[in-house]
This record gives structure tokens, C-alpha cells and sequence, in this order.
């Protein structure tokens, strides 16, 4: 279930959600160790308000992870983008890829994924609302804020949002392991889409029946397979070198 708010935390989460989403925060917490002149003047500039974070009140939600003395809250409702909206706004060309993460559920692989995407001139990363881990402040951790510079896409069913954006133009590529076709020989020539699955499962077997490619990546045969982060960044890197021209700036219709 998406949450309304989340906390983040950690000096860096904070100043990229200050100078990239500064409307998602509603409320920053700084402890005096950790009281940054930046991040004060940021939060001022944008109107958001500044709390002392004390050893007894750190709001409760955080548990014990180690936040370093700055917290922010943010508005999930402001963080994520509605699919409807997001695939209007969207200019398509052959530079425009998506990932769709499909029931991933480490809360640290979506932030991987997020950075990754970030890194490699992804679009959108597209985040169902049921089954699948959703954003949160470990996200945003370990994505070094990434969670901020790329939009962030709510989608409902997972299928019929696929089977819409195949009719906007976007090929859609599954990364399996035992995918038929070899991931050199791919041209990634028009829109694309990846389908990211779940750790132990993969991708859903109906969701994968309408995927148009399964994609491979050619291993020595000494080596059994790779994890699929790996196999997700070779893929990933693969398409960016077809596009130098692509870039995560959301590119919308005038």
C-alpha cells in the first residue's frame, strides 16, 4: 500500500530532494551537529519549514536507521506521478526508454533500480501500486536521492498499462535469464520498455506471454548466470550506448 508520507533521510537524499522535487518536502528536521547553511537556505528559499531533530523526537516512523541528524518528510501523493498523466505529457521517440518494475520487493533493489535508470538516461520508472515494494526512505537512501530526478511513475494494472504504451510505440523487452534473444544483437531502434521481475521469481508468467522480446546476455559457460542487478545494468547500459542522446529530463508536449 502506497503510504501518504514518507521520511527521508541522510544529508545527500535531502539536498537532491531540495534542489530537484523541493515541492514534495512539507518539513525538514536538523539536528545541531548536522544544522547545514545550504540546507537551511534551500528550505527558506522554498518555503519549507526547518524543526530541531533532538535525541526524543525523531519522528517515530524512522526506527533506528542511522539518518545522520537531517530528516525530510515527504508527500508520496507529490512524489509519484499518476500514469494517466505521465504517458500524455511524454514526447515518445526512438531516445525513450521506461523500465516497469513487476512485483520487485526488496525496497534496495528499487532504489538500485531507480539510481540505475538515473545513470543510464531511463525516461520513467514505472511503479505498480499492489505487490511490489514501493518508495521509501531506504529507497531514496540507496538510490543517492535519484528518487528526485526521475520521474516516478503510480500505475495500476500491469498488463493493461504494457498493452497501452505498446500501442503509444514502446517495444517491450523482458529480462529473463533464459531469454531467446541474445542481448548484442538487439538494435534497440524504436521506444522501448524493460520489465523488471520479481528477485525469485521473475517476471509473471502472463506478463511475460505479451512481452514482444526476452532478453539474453551471453555468459562463459564457466559462469552458471548472473544476479539480476547485473544482468539489469549490462542491459540497461546496453540501450544507453544505442542513445547517447537520451536523458531522465521528462520531455513533455508543448
Amino acid at each position: 500500500m502506497v503510504q501518504d508520507k514518507i521520511y527521508i533521510y541522510g544529508k545527500h537524499a535531502l539536498m537532491e530532494a531540495l534542489l530537484h522535487r523541493p515541492k514534495v518536502l512539507s518539513k525538514i528536521f536538523l539536528a545541531p551537529q548536522a544544522d547545514d547553511a545550504k540546507l537551511r537556505e534551500l528550505a527558506q528559499k522554498h518555503g519549507i519549514s526547518v524543526g530541531a531533530l533532538g535525541s526524543g523526537n525523531a519522528p517515530r516512523e524512522l526506527g533506528d536507521v542511522a539518518h545522520q541528524g537531517v530528516v525530510g518528510v515527504v508527500s508520496q501523493k507529490e512524489l509519484m506521478v499518476p500514469y494517466d498523466t505521465f504517458a500524455n505529457e511524454l514526447v515518445i521517440n526512438p531516445d525513450t526508454a521506461l523500465v516497469l518494475l513487476n512485483e520487485v520487493q526488496d525496497p534496495h533493489n528499487v532504489g538500485a533500480v531507480i539510481r540505475s535508470a538515473v545513470a543510464f538516461g531511463i525516461s520513467g520508472v514505472l511503479i505498480p501500486e499492489h505487490n511490489q515494494a514501493q518508495v521509501t526512505g531506504a529507497v531514496a537512501k540507496v538510490s543517492a536521492g535519484m528518487v528526485f530526478r526521475v520521474p516516478l511513475v503510480a500505475i495500476g494494472n500491469v498488463n493493461y498499462t504494457i498493452r497501452d504504451l505498446k500501442e503509444r510505440g514502446f517495444w517491450v523487452y523482458g529480462l529473463e535469464g533464459g531469454g531467446a534473444n541474445p542481448l548484442p544483437k538487439e538494435t534497440f531502434d524504436t521506444p522501448a520498455l524493460f520489465i523488471l521481475g520479481n528477485e525469485a521469481k521473475g517476471i509473471r508468467e502472463k506478463t511475460r506471454e505479451i512481452c514482444d522480446i526476452l532478453l539474453s546476455i551471453p555468459i562463459h559457460p564457466q559462469c552458471e548466470s548472473l544476479n539480476a542487478a547485473a544482468g539489469r545494468d549490462i542491459t540497461l547500459y546496453a540501450w544507453s550506448i544505442r542513445h547517447s542522446g537520451a536523458s531522465t529530463k521528462t520531455k513533455v508536449k508543448k
